[in-house]
């Protein structure tokens, strides 16, 4: 058997937890993950978590928050004044939207909170500043 390198399109079950042991995502019910290692699909220690698996190794990891989404960065917290809020967005905590950068790009944001003079947006990803658990299986390869 080969093992997993750049390149190597593979199939993966995993179940990802945070360390206090809640499970923020699985695949156990539906397809495995599918990928090909080397091209950025995936944040960058779940690839490198895979290179040099085998088709039927199993593996528990612990993903650095560096080598998965980042550190929570409080730059990208916003307030905005709710007059400079499009009105035909809900204004609930929890709803998403996207914002788009002075350069063109767009990127998910969260309502957290909603005054009576401004909305807070939090454009971090829901996972930044966390260390992540995984339990991978390689599937197939």
């Amino acid at each position: 058997m080969s093992k997993v390198s750049d390149g190597s399109k593979v199939k993966v079950h995993y179940t990802g937890k945070l360390n206090d042991g809640t499970v923020f995502d699985t695949s156990k019910d539906r397809e495995p993950l599918e990928f090909t290692v080397g091209q950025g699909q995936v944040i960058q220690g779940f690839e490198e978590a895979v290179r040099g698996m085998e088709t039927g190794d199993s593996k528990s990891v612990t993903i650095n928050c560096d080598q998965a989404y980042g550190q929570r960065r409080e730059d990208m917290v916003l307030e905005v004044p709710r007059d400079k809020f499009p009105s035909e967005i809900p204004q609930n905590v929890g709803q998403q939207l996207m914002l788009r950068h002075p350069e063109g790009q767009e990127f998910p944001a969260f309502i957290v909170e909603v005054k009576d003079e401004t909305i807070t947006l939090d454009a971090n990803h829901p996972l930044a500043g966390e260390d992540l658990n995984f339990e991978i299986e390689l599937v197939q390869q």
